[in-house]
């Protein structure tokens, strides 16, 4: 490509960013940095009405977790704003201006009354309404008027809308870098509104406009578009425009596989459908972030859905994603979002990190405890455990009894771990541990030796011994615990159970 590439994520500000929008600043981030070029950030406010506060910075706040920065736009600065479209207005209304001088567009002062009538009434006749060539000659719009008449109008301030002027009888041909070539007949197609009479730009001005003053080379975005692309070359076509390629990615299908995901799906199987937490007065709904999922997981498990690199490799850093990540190997269909497999992505990065990589995240969970603990200690815990965790809470949960003495014990495992002859068996290994080396391996040799002098089952000292340590029957091995514990600590918990019991 000798032109620079340069693509945009561009989301309405309308409440918190839906995973589905994520993968599409993934793609379109992917995309550029494939091809050393730009990814942009645009915010189209165009839709005052559900306009939500706080939503802008969400989805900043949510890309910047993702590590999918922007090289421009919205908070990050840059030669092509303003970025937020409800900032341009006066840019739109000189090019809505070029189309009506054009005949490309026309004033329109039918009220939401008069079309809503004619849509039931086309429902009755089972002829639905369109507002187009067919019927546009006989409705309230400028191309029936006069000169003077249209000057009275706007004059007197009456209402209206501008809409595009689509021709009849004309073969459209798109060509998607992920669909191929398309064929629409313009006389399918409605005049769609362009500007609104609150006097903002509708999401179809402001798009092209926007896509073209920012120089955007290819426009990646979701399937749900895909019936505004002809529309949109039509429009390009009307300003004398180059038109970007487009790319249209497909669903993300909820886990049994029909219809797209939603935040109901996510409500009624449990889990994130948003990056980030988002608090409304009605609730809160869950976010990635929030839930434990590490981003690098999150990144990964989105990139595959929908794209597949053509080998069996699963796990990908950022890098190798931008380094492989081709449009052509976008399917078509589909990708169907699995929660399973989600948090397996999520435990193979829980596993390549560092101790002290997972360390903050550990710190974070552990504060709401009120221990007094090491760094020392939480590393050892952290490489002790992460190998079973899904999530960085899990090995907390499980290793709380590593930063605070039991002072009770699981009932059912009382009765299962503590017999007659326990406290004369846990009395004479604590006498033996009081000389032995605190390594796993001295400490495993330690039991063995003290099950074979003794002629008791291993399990004679051991669950004893665990109750002691964890408070329950459960945790990794118990020459391990003492291990990390140390000498005095394991003793004083080996006392605690003694007087527990006596």
């Amino acid at each position: 490509m000798t032109k620079e590439v340069r693509v945009r994520f561009a989301p309405s500000p309308t409440g918190p960013l839906h995973i589905g929008g994520v993968r599409t600043a993934l793609f379109n981030y992917l995309f550029a940095k494939h091809h050393q070029g730009k990814f942009i950030l645009r915010i189209e406010d165009t839709d005052q009405a559900r306009f939500v506060e706080g939503a802008e910075e969400y989805i900043i706040e949510s890309l910047k977790w993702l590590n999918l920065l922007p090289d421009e736009g919205v908070g990050f600065g840059g030669e092509y704003g303003p970025y937020i479209q409800s900032e341009r207005k006066e840019i739109y209304t000189q090019y809505i201006h070029e189309l009506l001088a054009n005949g490309k567009a026309y004033y329109a002062f039918d009220t939401a009354e008069e079309l809503d009538a004619l849509r039931a009434k086309g429902e009755e006749s089972k002829s639905p309404f369109i507002y187009n060539w067919s019927t546009r000659d006989k409705l309230n719009n400028s191309l029936g008027l006069s000169e003077e008449e249209l000057k009275e109008k706007l004059a007197t301030g009456e209402p209206y809308t501008v809409r595009f002027k689509i021709e009849p009888h004309e073969n459209i041909l798109l060509d998607d870098m992920i669909r191929g070539k398309i064929h629409i007949a313009s006389s399918t197609l409605d005049d769609k509104v362009l500007y609104k009479s609150d006097g903002m730009p509708t999401y179809h001005l402001a798009n092209i406009v926007d896509d073209h003053l920012m120089k955007i080379t290819h426009v990646i975005r979701g399937e749900e578009w895909l019936p505004s692309m002809a529309l949109h070359q039509l429009l390009y076509k009307a300003f004398g425009w180059e038109t970007p390629r487009f790319a249209h990615l497909p669903l993300i299908l909820k886990p049994e596989g029909k219809g797209k995901l939603s935040k109901r799906d996510g409500d009624k199987h449990g889990f994130p459908v948003f990056p980030l937490e988002w608090k409304t007065t009605e609730g809160v709904a869950k976010g990635y972030r929030e839930e434990g999922y590490l981003p690098e997981a999150v990144v990964n498990m989105l990139a595959l859905l929908g794209w597949n690199p053509g080998t069996d490799q699963e796990i990908f850093s950022l890098e190798e994603l931008v380094s492989l990540f081709t449009l052509e190997k976008v399917s078509k269909s589909g990708a169907r979002f699995s929660p399973d497999k989600t948090v397996w992505f999520n435990h193979q990065y829980i596993q390549q990190k560092s101790a002290e990589e997972l360390l903050p995240m550990f710190d974070a969970v552990l504060a709401k405890h009120s221990f007094s603990v090491t760094d020392e200690l939480k590393i050892k815990v952290i490489n002790l455990l992460k190998n079973r965790a899904n999530f960085v809470h899990e090995i907390v949960e499980q290793g709380l009894f590593f930063f605070k003495t039991p002072t009770s014990y699981d009932e059912k495992a009382l009765k299962k771990a503590w017999k007659e002859d326990s406290k004369s068996i846990l009395e004479s290994f604590k006498n033996v541990l009081q000389s032995t080396n605190f390594d796993e391996t001295s400490l495993h040799a330690a039991m063995q030796d003290f099950v074979s002098t003794q002629e008791i089952g291993f399990g004679k000292i051991g669950m004893p011994l665990r109750l002691a340590l964890v408070g329950a029957l459960q945790g990794p091995d118990v020459p391990v615990i003492m291990e990390v514990l140390g000498k005095d600590e394991t003793l004083a918990r080996i006392e605690n159970l003694l007087r527990f019991t006596a």
